[in-house]
């Protein structure tokens, strides 16, 4: 007990001398605005106003106020909830406070720690974890709200440094469910070889007006943008690497001369039909970013159609691996269907077999409005609840799994669920699975997920490899980049032996204007 006071004392001396300070200080327009702020500030109104405008905007901002948002529940939570009840300290007394500087109707909980000053220091850092600059806009008004609680005297200063302390550590620790990407684009070796493009020169470009938002015609944008490519729009009822095939075809002397490249505009099934054409006949790719979230061009770093026509004209392109993967219809000795011709897909981000498909699904619908991490485990919660296990034969053993997922290169963060790739030229598969066969397995998933210990549950299994082939005991569904494709008994993964040139600008070399981060 002795040993605590001789830490308390000294700690409660400066909190009075600090609010004697302010007590002392003159009538002035700050004791009206440090009210009205408090005030604001109340059940976090302010920064939900703020997480709601940040909102409206799509990419880093939205991801900010959405980890901002989880941080203010976390903090207030923790602050209010276990945390003041446990240290329960008496509020300064409002006698000792001029009339002009306090509040009407003073809290009468426990003083501390401060859950104004928690709430606001968790949002300012959450989101400048996201977002840097909007992190520093928002550090002044953070610190204006922990100062405005002891200003009107419902706090002490040291009440707010624990809230402001408790609140940072609570933003940090929403990285462990929810990881920082802290780049915008994968790592790619540099290919020298690719041609220049100027204004599209030596283009063949495929237009799938189709994709992304219904009411846009993307067609006279990249016709103004790359004059001079040959532009080809999507018909109804035929595949897209079935048209670009046949245009190809049409012009077989002139590949190497005149048709230098191949490009597609749209989302991830789109541009992989188009990298499996370019990867056939030795030709770089042109990618436009017009699906509804565009994995593969945000790894690659492309965001719109200036940086498709830096790229070009300049002639950077990285070299990205293309995933290949053999469709086996039926197995089995004496099976009547053993002999057929396998199919080859290719994907250019992951596939998957089993519920990973509705998964994806679910998190896709769900992410505009919550972000990608909350949409996720939500998504998974359902599917566990709703899915059939599958059994399957992979890495020589055979496993009851709810789904079994395969990365086109290693994905980040590891022991958790995919996010993204920090390199794109890995030549390795990632592979993933959650056990079916564990007891309580649905249980042991929710509750790793809570903890965000996912990647130490037993239902968890992770490692890397060049190929892998997978049995299944009853024929089942195979995705590729999120879609349904295929139908088979047994499928072999590999790394296309050729990497795909893919056009990039060169961000350490390029004198414009800087990238923004979308992701």
């Amino acid at each position: 007990m002795k040993r605590l006071l001789q830490v308390v004392d000294p700690v409660n001396d400066v909190d009075r001398g600090i609010s004697r300070r302010i007590a002392a200080l003159p009538p002035s327009r700050l004791d009206t605005f440090m009210k009205g702020l408090t005030t604001t500030a109340n059940h976090s109104v302010l920064w939900s106003a703020i997480a709601a405008g940040l909102a409206l905007r799509r990419g880093a901002s939205r991801k900010a106020a959405a980890r901002g948002v989880l941080a203010i529940a976390l903090a207030s939570a923790t602050a209010n909830a276990v945390c003041k009840p446990l240290l329960p300290r008496r509020r300064p007394a409002a006698a000792e406070l001029p009339a002009y500087q306090t509040l009407a109707s003073p809290p009468t909980s426990s003083s501390f720690p401060s859950g104004h000053a928690a709430s606001a220091a968790a949002f300012a850092t959450a989101v400048g974890l996201e977002s840097p600059r909007l992190g520093l806009a928002l550090a002044p008004l953070a610190a204006a709200v922990g100062y405005s609680r002891v200003h009107v005297g419902v706090h002490w200063a040291s009440d707010v440094a624990a809230g402001a302390v408790l609140g940072v550590g609570v933003a940090a620790l929403t990285q462990r469910w929810w990881p920082v990407r802290r780049t915008d684009e994968a790592r790619a070796r540099p290919v020298d070889s690719v041609p220049a493009l100027p204004d599209g020169e030596g283009l063949l470009m495929m237009v799938n007006q189709f994709s992304g938002d219904p009411t846009y015609d993307p067609v006279a944008d990249v016709a103004r943008v790359l004059p001079r490519a040959e532009i080809l729009t999507v018909q109804r009822g035929r595949g897209i690497d079935v048209q670009l095939e046949a245009a190809l075809h049409r012009r077989g002397a002139e590949i190497g001369s005149r048709i230098k490249a191949l490009g597609v505009t749209g989302g991830d099934g789109s541009v992989g039909a188009g990298a499996a054409v370019a990867e056939r006949y030795g030709l770089p790719l042109v990618v436009v970013p017009l699906g509804t979230l565009n994995h593969f061009a945000r790894d690659v770093g492309v965001y719109d159609l200036q940086e498709v026509d830096d790229a070009t004209r300049a002639g950077q392109a990285v070299a990205v691996d293309l995933g290949v993967v053999e469709v086996h219809p039926r197995t089995g000795p004496g099976d009547p269907g053993s002999d057929e011709v396998v199919r080859t897909r290719t994907f250019l981000n992951t596939a998957s077999i089993g519920s990973y498909p509705e998964l994806v699904r679910l998190r896709e619908h769900w992410q505009p409005r919550w972000g990608k991490w909350p949409a996720f485990a939500a998504a998974l919660m359902v599917v566990l609840r709703r899915a059939r296990p599958v059994r399957v034969q992979f890495l020589g053993e055979w496993r009851t799994v709810w789904f079994l997922f395969v990365g086109n290169g290693p994905y980040h963060p590891r022991g958790m669920v995919p996010a993204w790739r920090p390199t794109l030229d890995s030549g390795l598969l990632d592979v993933r699975w959650m056990c079916a066969d564990v007891r309580f397995s649905r249980l042991r998933v929710m509750a790793a997920l809570m903890l965000g210990a996912l990647g130490h549950s037993r239902v968890y299994g992770q490692c890397e490899v060049e190929e892998l082939d997978v049995v299944l005991h009853v024929p089942g569904m195979l995705a590729t980049d999120g879609e349904v494709v295929e139908y088979g008994g047994r499928y072999t993964f590999r790394v296309a032996a050729g990497r795909v040139p893919v056009y990039r600008r060169d961000e350490r070399r390029w004198s414009g204007r800087p990238r923004p981060y979308v992701g």
